[in-house]
């Protein structure tokens, strides 16, 4: 009655505009005939059924990305994959997914920007490439994030094979690597960290409310379904909560003895997150990356986030890691200052790597200092001159500087002179040489640097140092401005290092992968 009521209010709108259209045509002198001819046209109708024959291959073009992921998984060994399946041939039990699938719907979801799993088991949906790709089939989005963290071990060996690719493709040479780090954010709050009394605190109620939720197992207006999910997820929590103790621990035991005023906090999401030093200068829970380019073509050839903000001494683990995953260190690396030190230096010539890099100059931090503290320029370290036979310097106005102490460090000794207190305090010069009050009178310190330090420092100094060093801009910026902006890793998914690291593993395969489509994959496609 209701939809009859509609179709008959419709057709009286119809008639009047009708109508008016003819009064308005008879009123310019236009035909009563004419003007009774309303204007045809198609109208929608959404209330209908329709069964479409749908050609799946053709959904996505022949030169599509999409197709390129699909047959470079089926070039590589993915029995890592295969391997925890215990569905077998000749028994009773479901048949799972195949894992080359789940391999390509990651790699084409991180390829278009997209790392959630409900958005991704959305677009398998509807999204033409998708549905391409898993053949029409839907993936619940629960198997998807299970897969992504399931398979560390088989997620490295394809990381290496795709590098293997890589290589015999001529695209990794492994003669040059270029390294850096970028910040990403963790998946966790400034506002969630806490000290030991806060996390005993928050422990404390978590645990409360779990034994709350059990007590509400007889409550009628609770469904079953709805009292598990509440369960697990308080759950959840006090399991992260004592993870986060446990880290608290660790950080309270690297703690002792050091020289720091503020006492340690871990985040109540996300325990081995570490609060770091972002790009715009601000401060949030991070990660560092590690990412190692070849220059050949611009591959990613390792990569791994860690926990320290410093890069003082991620060089060398770099490295490691770049065996690790391409069977060989590379000949040459290329790093800014953040990674370039006297120990550094050290322990790539132990290990037959050039190193070009960027390292401060002790003496321009020594005549900061020095400046800081009020002292003239004529009485800064080059105006002491320097006496080998006696083993002494001299100070502008005849003071002698004995030999005081020796200090060894990595790739370095220092050796420490000092003027008598005595004669400083009746100097003429005090005021301009060593202002304020002193224990012990001037001093000068002789640097003398190991062979390996010396040969960097001149290593730096030829045109062919400099060139080397100028690709680290281009090499190492490009990777980790295309996995943020590209790839959208700016703020991690998961939470953990372990997972992270999983995270940026298949961030810099998708990376490698495309980098493969464009170089390769696509030319041949174009050329047959």
């Amino acid at each position: 009655m209701a939809d009859e009521q509609v179709k008959a209010g419709s057709g009286q709108m119809e008639l009047g505009l009708a109508v008016q259209s003819s009064a308005a045509l008879v009123a310019n002198g236009g035909s009563p005939a004419v003007a009774a001819r309303a204007p045809r046209f198609r109208r929608v109708d959404r209330r209908q059924l329709q069964f479409d024959v749908l050609d799946v291959d053709r959904l996505v073009d022949e030169d599509h990305p999409v197709r390129a992921i699909w047959e470079m998984t089926g070039r590589l060994d993915l029995r890592g994959f295969y391997g925890p399946i215990a569905a077998v041939e000749g028994r009773a039990g479901r048949t799972p997914l195949d894992p080359r699938l789940l391999v390509a719907v990651w790699i084409y979801a991180y390829s278009e920007g997209i790392t959630s799993a409900r958005e991704v088991a959305e677009l398998l949906t509807y999204h033409p490439a998708f549905r391409w790709l898993a053949g029409l089939e839907t993936v619940n989005y629960h198997t998807l994030s299970d897969f992504r963290t399931a398979h560390r071990e088989a997620l490295e060996a394809l990381m290496a094979g795709v590098l293997g690719v890589l290589r015999s493709e001529g695209l990794v040479t492994l003669k040059r690597v270029v390294h850096d780090s970028t910040k990403v954010q963790a998946c966790a709050g400034v506002d969630t960290f806490r000290t030991g009394d806060g996390l005993a605190a928050c422990l404390k109620e978590a645990r409360e409310h779990v034994e709350a939720l059990a007590a509400e197992a007889d409550d009628p207006t609770l469904s079953e379904r709805g009292r598990q999910a509440r369960r697990r997820a308080a759950e959840e929590r006090v399991e992260r909560l004592d993870r986060a103790g446990e880290e608290l621990q660790r950080l309270q035991e690297k703690a002792v003895g050091a020289a720091t005023a503020k006492a340690p906090r871990v985040s109540t999401t996300d325990p081995e997150a570490r609060v770091m030093k972002q790009g715009n200068g601000g401060y949030a829970p991070s990660y560092s990356v590690q990412i190692s380019t070849d220059t050949a073509a611009g591959a990613i050839v390792a990569a791994a986030p860690v926990q320290e903000g410093s890069d003082q001494a991620q060089l060398m683990p770099a490295m490691d890691r770049v065996q690790q995953c391409c069977g060989q260190k590379p000949g040459e690396v290329v790093a800014d200052a953040g990674f370039t030190h006297r120990e550094s230096i050290q322990q790539t010539a132990a290990q037959s790597i050039v190193l070009y890099g960027s390292m401060c100059d002790g003496e321009d931090l020594s005549r900061a200092h020095l400046k800081s503290r009020g002292v003239a320029e004529e009485f800064y370290p080059e105006a002491f001159a320097y006496d080998p036979k006696q083993d002494c310097y001299i100070c502008p106005v005849g003071t002698i500087l004995a030999f005081a102490e020796r200090e060894t460090g990595p790739g370095v000794e220092r050796y420490r002179y000092y003027a008598p207190l005595d004669a400083c305090r009746c100097c003429r010069s005090r005021s301009k040489c060593c202002p304020g009050k002193r224990s012990r009178g001037r001093g000068v310190v002789r640097i003398v640097e190991s062979g390996q330090v010396q040969e960097f420092r001149h290593r730096m100094e030829t045109d062919e140092g400099k060139a080397a060093y100028r690709q680290r801009g281009q090499m190492a910026e490009f990777p980790n401005a295309w996995l943020k902006e590209k790839l959208g890793l700016r703020r991690f998914r998961l939470r953990g290092l372990a997972k992270v690291t999983m995270e940026v593993q298949w961030a810099c395969l998708t990376y490698n992968l495309q980098l493969w489509i464009r170089r390769c994959w696509l030319p041949a496609r174009l050329a047959a």
